[in-house]
């Protein structure tokens, strides 16, 4: 099977069929780090509106960006083989083939903070992600430890949906409100849960506010953990995932009101606040927003007995809809349960579900959405990219180097650390509580 990468250009050139949601994604990242306006690129994410200030990449060297994928391909093997022990490559499930094939770990977000975190002995982590995985890995790294994020233009439009500023007025607006004081039963009006996809300041907020960070893999966990010590949640900043995941709790929808941080009281009444168990941040992950239940629909009919698997970052419609939801690693692991050849229609990253198909070809696994349309920030990391760093490497030189201030870094860890124990399984109660 073709990569993603592979099926871009043959489409673009006419040698196959087939349909992309942007014909720029055929070019070489390093187009669109020069633009005079900074974007996230083609992709799921190219209509998002960039924040002022978002990390820029400057154009890398010309042999990088002219090199054959066979030169790249020595290169990289030869910079690691130098380099050996001394560094790590981590990748992040969505990121293309091309970049993944040399990862020394593959996992989602929490697990590529778990490997972070266990890899005090090498020089430095080379983090093919987003910026926001690069900042927590920094974050959990021991001093004199290097992150390295190989293109800076790799972020996050869900994660600048929330900034620290709104976050804060929210913040103030809710303790105007509700107070400070906790109830009969010791919890506190409001805890702050930030999921994984959001900046080093957030999460260091919440380490400071006495909340803690989630990911798709552990969100009802730490939602239970954050309703023995608070009588509420904001939760921020990806919408559906709270929504999804705390209407799986039994949670009723009127009691989730979503907060719109550029209206006063997030565009709520105070009634409305006064009864809200999770009050959900404006934000989403516009990779899983292009997933729909017409899709889901016609995959049921063109495949009877097809078994849907979506990410929880999706719309509740298309979550209940689907024959289940979970994190990367659930919908991986649910695929390599399947003891006999079944049907599967997959509603994440086209990266990972093309991976998945040339992994499991006993089974028939396809993209619920027929468009060709990877997460915009990821598809920033490419070889070139990644070649570029090593070889710095080898020559004793830092590139794109990742740094969080301990003003930030030690709050966040606070609430790092609780995300780390607060693992898919784990009762509330065994979570570090400070």
């Amino acid at each position: 099977m073709s990569s993603v990468d592979t099926t871009i250009q043959l489409i673009r050139t006419g040698k196959t069929e087939g349909e992309t949601c942007s014909p720029a994604l055929a070019d070489g990242p390093w187009v669109f780090d020069l633009q005079a306006a900074p974007s996230y690129g083609p992709g799921s994410s190219m209509g998002d509106v960039i924040p002022t200030g978002t990390p820029r990449q400057g154009q890398i060297p010309e042999e990088y960006r002219t090199a054959s994928n066979e030169e790249l391909d020595a290169r990289i093997l030869a910079a690691k083989a130098t380099l050996g022990d001394r560094v790590v490559v981590l990748g992040h499930f969505y990121q293309r083939d091309e970049v993944v094939k040399y990862a020394d770990f593959v996992g989602d977000s929490f697990q590529l903070a778990n490997a972070a975190q266990s890899r005090h002995d090498v020089e430095a982590i080379v983090f093919c992600g987003v910026h926001f995985m690069a900042e927590t890995a920094d974050i959990l790294a021991r001093p004199g430890q290097s992150v390295i994020l190989p293109n800076l233009a790799a972020g996050c439009s869900m994660a600048d949906m929330a900034d620290i500023d709104s976050v804060e007025e929210a913040w103030e607006q809710l303790e105007a409100l509700y107070g400070t004081e906790p109830d009969a039963d010791g919890r506190v009006p409001v805890i702050p849960v930030t999921y994984m996809n959001s900046s080093a300041a957030l999460k260091g907020f919440c380490g400071e506010h006495g909340g803690i960070v989630c990911t798709s893999s552990n969100a009802s966990t730490v939602l239970e953990w954050a309703f023995e010590r608070g009588q509420r949640v904001l939760f921020f900043p990806d919408q559906h995932l709270g929504r999804n995941t705390a209407k799986a709790m039994g949670i009723p929808l009127e009691r989730m009101p979503m907060w719109n941080p550029r209206r006063p009281l997030g565009g709520n009444d105070v009634a409305g606040l006064e009864e809200a168990q999770v009050i959900l941040w404006h934000g989403f992950c516009s990779v899983h927003k292009r997933f729909s239940v017409d899709q889901i629909d016609k995959a049921r009919a063109d495949f009877p007995g097809v078994r849907v698997l979506v990410h929880p970052e999706c719309p509740m419609a298309v979550v209940d809809a689907a024959d289940a939801a979970g994190s990367t690693d659930f919908i991986g692991k649910a695929i390599a349960a399947a003891t006999e050849a079944t049907t599967f229609a997959i509603g994440t990253e086209i990266n990972m579900v093309n991976r998945l198909a040339a992994e499991y070809p006993q089974h028939t696994i396809f993209s619920l959405d027929p468009v060709i349309c990877p997460c915009s920030t990821m598809y920033r990391i490419h070889p070139g990219y990644l070649a570029w760093v090593l070889e710095a490497l080898v020559r004793g030189e830092v590139l794109n180097q990742i740094t969080v201030t301990d003003e930030v870094a030690v709050p966040a860890r606070v609430a790092l650390e609780r995300m780390l124990a607060a693992k898919p399984g784990t009762t509330a109660a065994q979570v570090v509580g400070d």
